[in-house]
């Protein structure tokens, strides 16, 4: 672990922080605090939910030798392992809520590098690439109404990328109104659903179910551990919120509160979801479905209903991308302000308040993902890293923790085996990932590689202005 920088502030008061180091290029404004509590819980609830769980649960058991418990018991440690990030990370955010968040507790903690990295990575793949995929996803979900040629499709795709960058460029305010009510009705959509198939469904009542009983095997063990990844991936993206830390009011107390409440509630409606699929289909067929949300409502309620499950999915699509395109370009805007990239991102619109250039530029090379189709295998490639960083980013709280002077408005619980758990997990993806798809794995870490001459382009020129 490095020295701690003597550029770190340690005096963090107010509703804003000091930043931890110089800010080489200022922006005309400063970002303003109006996110509020319910608008963080909202933000992680529906930058989270996308379409995972309306498809995942199926492989999850299937991974999980067909046992319920097994399968439930996969969802429930994912999500403990989650809300121990969300944890780490909100002690991070309440020491210092600054815009950029993990970018922010990196570069305070291991240096420039590894944080213009994520940043880097974020820009051009991680962040564009999941609005890019989210995109094709809505065009693909619409044509359960509409037929769409092959070219229409992808405009489809580039019009919601085109409403969420509009939408976020117009104001903070405005993207968290999107974000706030497009999640209410999925989340509202999906309760009503699982209790509705809870209620008239009896494929938990069956002798076929099996609860913990499976015989631990060597190949069952390697099976949980897959599903264990593809639940670290439904769950992932409760980490975007930190990017928007700069903007909450309150920070201290509100950014705690939002990250792990949010947290708390996806595992709640996951379990629920999962309960209300078993319900309906039995868990053989849950097994063997890859489209188990609208599998169970047909099965239940008839086709026509089943195609109309449809409309929740395009909205939770379109939140997830609304979620990404509000707290993502925080980060660019962070790195700007350092001097790390395109110093025209660092601008606040003067009459919208929002970092207007860098959710355009995003947005722009979005569009240019989605346009040539290649945003998938990039996506594929490179989004396992992004694990590698949030468990580096867990671990920045072990050098936060040596500023004796610093204000610390929230404590982890079970510091250090909190942060370490997390840190663990993350570490998993990331081998089991090299394990299985060393190819791909390779080729994403090659990709994270060939932003380190940009580094030093943009240090160089940072250093001669």
């Amino acid at each position: 672990m490095p020295p701690i920088s003597p550029r770190f502030s340690t005096t963090f008061t107010g509703s804003a922080a000091t930043s931890p180091s110089p800010e080489t290029t200022a922006p005309t404004r400063e970002l303003a605090r109006v996110l509020r509590l319910p608008d963080v819980i909202l933000i992680v609830v529906g930058t989270v939910i996308g379409s995972g769980i309306f498809l995942v649960p199926g492989g999850v058991l299937r991974d999980s030798g067909g046992d319920v418990g097994l399968a439930l018991l996969v969802w429930i440690v994912g999500g403990v392992l989650s809300l121990l990030g969300a944890l780490t990370y909100a002690e991070l955010g309440a020491m210092n809520p600054r815009a950029g968040g993990l970018y922010v507790y990196l570069r305070d903690a291991f240096g420039p590098l590894p944080a213009f990295l994520y940043g880097w990575a974020l820009f051009f793949v991680i962040g564009s690439g999941s609005i890019a995929t989210l995109s094709a996803a809505f065009a693909r979900y619409i044509q359960q109404f509409v037929v769409l040629s092959a070219l229409s499709a992808k405009l489809v795709s580039l019009a919601v990328i085109v409403v969420v960058a509009g939408v976020n460029v117009r104001g903070t305010r405005q993207g968290a109104v999107v974000q706030n009510w497009s999640t209410a009705i999925k989340v509202g959509a999906l309760l009503l659903l699982s209790a509705l198939l809870l209620a008239t469904g009896s494929g938990l009542a069956g002798t076929q179910v099996r609860v913990l009983t499976t015989p631990l095997t060597t190949e069952l063990l390697r099976g949980i551990a897959v599903a264990m990844v593809a639940v670290l991936w439904a769950y992932e993206g409760w980490q975007y919120v930190t990017f928007s830390a700069g903007e909450i009011v309150e920070p201290q107390r509100v950014f705690v509160r939002g990250i792990v409440a949010g947290t708390l509630a996806i595992v709640a409606i996951y379990l629920l979801a999962n309960l209300g699929y078993l319900a309906a289909l039995g868990p053989a067929e849950v097994a063997q479905s890859n489209r188990v949300a609208a599998d169970a409502v047909s099965m239940r309620f008839g086709d026509t209903w089943g195609r109309l499950v449809t409309i929740p999915i395009l909205v939770s699509i379109f939140g997830a991308a609304n979620g990404i395109a509000l707290t993502a370009p925080r980060v660019f805007y962070a790195m700007a302000r350092d001097g790390l990239f395109f110093r025209k991102l660092a601008e606040v619109h003067p009459r919208f308040g929002t970092p207007a250039v860098a959710i355009l530029a995003g947005s722009a090379w979005t569009m240019v993902l989605a346009g040539s189709g290649t945003f998938e295998q990039l996506l594929t490639y490179v989004v396992f890293t992004g694990w590698a960083f949030y468990g580096l980013a867990a671990a920045s709280i072990f050098v936060y923790r040596r500023l004796p002077q610093a204000a610390r408005p929230f404590r982890v619980p079970g510091y250090p085996v909190t942060p370490l758990l997390f840190i663990a997990a993350s570490g998993g993806i990331v081998v089991s990932t090299l394990v299985s798809r060393p190819t791909q794995a390779l080729l994403g870490i090659g990709i994270i590689l060939l932003g380190m001459p940009a580094y030093w382009w943009w240090r160089r020129s940072n250093r001669a202005a």
